[in-house]
């Protein structure tokens, strides 16, 4: 058994935070800006092609920069997000097919979140109000939900024989989460300019996740 992604949903149905440990095939990354918030996760923001600097007067930035023939870079991306990007990979042409099949983050993001909204919504319905949509399983994966009074939707796919997980997305709600995110100062918690952007954050919460049993 193990566990495979972890998503963070705010009450704007955005996904605010991604991470994953054990996928066999990665997300690919966002299409466009507009289709994911900066910071949700360096694995998924949409990457650019490196400019090239064949001429200095070709950069309309207001710093100066030099050709790469000189040696020196000295100009920076002001606009770049927070959170650095991964170095882009270079995949084998004999692979166009098996990438294009997976679906690019936002389009993944989005079909999660329906899932557990047509989910929770017919349990009420079924079910009547007091009862809750915690989890279902699949032969392939297990999804688990915990969902916050503020409107918060942790989401996390493991192995489908895991037991439910809900007490540790709600050990990640009221430790790493409390701690980081909602009582730092320093973090805006308007999700309709950017994710959670705090590598404590991140980091604690990865250090929980590896630590329990069924991490493998």
């Amino acid at each position: 058994m193990t566990i495979y992604s972890l998503y963070i949903y705010d009450r704007h149905c955005a996904c605010v935070y991604y991470q994953d440990w054990h996928r066999t095939k990665g997300p690919r990354p966002a299409a466009m800006e507009g289709g994911i918030l900066p910071a949700v996760s360096p694995a998924v923001y949409p990457r650019h092609e490196e400019p090239t600097f064949e001429s200095a007067s070709t950069y309309s930035s207001p710093r100066n920069t030099l050709t790469s023939s000189s040696g020196i870079v000295v100009a920076i991306n002001d606009d770049a997000p927070r959170t650095p990007l991964p170095q882009q990979t270079q995949t084998s042409t004999s692979q166009p097919s098996a990438l294009s099949s997976i679906l690019t983050f936002d389009e993944e993001s989005k079909l999660v979140y329906g899932v557990v909204l047509s989910l929770r919504n017919m349990v009420k319905k079924l079910s009547g109000k007091d009862e809750q949509f915690v989890n279902y399983k699949t032969s392939t994966y297990k999804m688990h939900l915990y969902e916050t009074l503020s409107g918060y939707k942790f989401v996390m796919l493991t192995d489908p024989n895991a037991d439910s997980l809900r007490f540790v997305l709600r050990q990640i709600y009221s430790g790493p989460f409390l701690e980081y995110v909602v009582r730092n100062p320093l973090m805006s918690m308007d999700s309709r300019e950017h994710g959670i952007d705090n590598e404590y954050f991140r980091m604690s919460t990865d250090r929980m996740i590896r630590g329990l049993t069924i991490f493998q």
